[in-house]
């Protein structure tokens, strides 16, 4: 599943500017009082301003064979959100490594490496090494209405999990996350998980706002 951009919403576009261009160096490609869009590898991320807001989650596909350079890079930049006392989650049925921070909004930004993916770089890690945005959390009380509208737009496996508290749909590329929210908190904080609002273009496309998936 390729996610081409993801457009989420802040209340603060110029702390999200600051952090995400000054503090791990992304691309931003356009820039107005409304709204921010960042090049990162093959997608797109936007921030669009709107004065109520919830914290996202979201992640970054990064080369298979960088996560310990990554967890270098992000470490002089950002605090680490840890999992447990390991600095680094290990997905093993997922065969897969990532790593944890907030931005500027206490967005849960991740950056995962997929072995299963076998996208290896020679590359010293910088931003520029990110491949795409490859997760996108949807938060819900019911996860099987919200299953069935996603896939009424177009047929969609489940990749990991079942609807009864976690599943990730989609595949290596591309995973919609979702959550029941009455009954799983957020990885690797714990804290309580809430909706937040976003767009998405790619193989699918619509708005999810206040929990229902609407056509763009």
């Amino acid at each position: 599943m390729k996610i081409e951009e993801i457009t989420l919403f802040t209340n603060q576009i110029e702390k999200q500017k600051l952090f995400y261009q000054e503090v791990v160096d992304f691309d931003l490609v356009f820039d107005s009082e409304e709204k921010i869009t960042f090049k990162t590898g093959k997608s797109l991320l936007s921030f669009e301003y709107k004065e109520t807001v919830n914290s996202a989650h979201f992640a970054f596909n990064i080369p298979s064979n960088k996560i310990d350079e990554a967890l270098l890079w992000l470490q002089k930049r950002v605090a680490i959100l840890p999992d447990g006392e390991n600095l680094i989650s290990n997905f093993e049925s997922w065969n897969a490594k990532a790593i944890y921070f907030y931005d500027a909004d206490k967005n849960i930004v991740e950056f995962i490496a997929r072995k299963d993916l076998n996208q290896n770089s020679v590359e010293q890690f910088t931003a520029k090494e990110i491949i795409s945005i490859s997760e996108i959390a949807m938060v819900t009380t019911n996860i099987s209405p919200l299953y069935k509208a996603i896939s009424r737009i177009k047929p969609i496996s489940i990749f990991h999990g079942n609807i009864n508290r976690f599943c990730a749909i989609g595949n290596h590329d591309g995973l919609f996350i979702l959550i029941d929210k009455t009954v799983k908190t957020w990885h690797p904080t714990g804290e309580s998980v809430h909706t937040a609002d976003f767009m998405i273009k790619g193989d699918y496309n619509f708005k999810y706002i206040a929990g229902e998936v609407l056509s763009t």
